[in-house]
């Protein structure tokens, strides 16, 4: 399994989200710190969903750095996020 792969399985368990795009930019960041030549380090993560409702910015990324320890203590470098509610979501459309 990719870290992309488990990055979006737990996300999944924990936020039921509406919508989640995980995308691996880790070949944008070569040379760069914390990239490894065999990449699946730099992440981009847009997750909408419920979970977030009532919650600030840092709130909910604090939830999703919590859920994504383990990664983040380890192989993942960066992580860029965008975390929206439904009604946030649908507002931009």
């Amino acid at each position: 399994m990719t870290v992309k792969d488990i990055i979006a399985e737990k996300l999944h368990a924990a936020f039921a989200p509406d919508r989640l795009d995980v995308t691996d930019e880790s070949h944008l960041h070569a040379g760069h710190m914390g990239h490894r030549p065999e990449g699946e380090t730099h992440f981009r993560v847009h997750i909408v969903s419920q979970a977030f409702e009532g919650k600030s910015r840092i709130d909910r990324h604090r939830m999703i750095n919590a859920t994504l320890a383990a990664e983040l203590a380890g192989s993942v470098h960066a992580l860029a996020l965008k975390a929206l509610t439904t009604a946030e979501a649908n507002k931009t459309h």
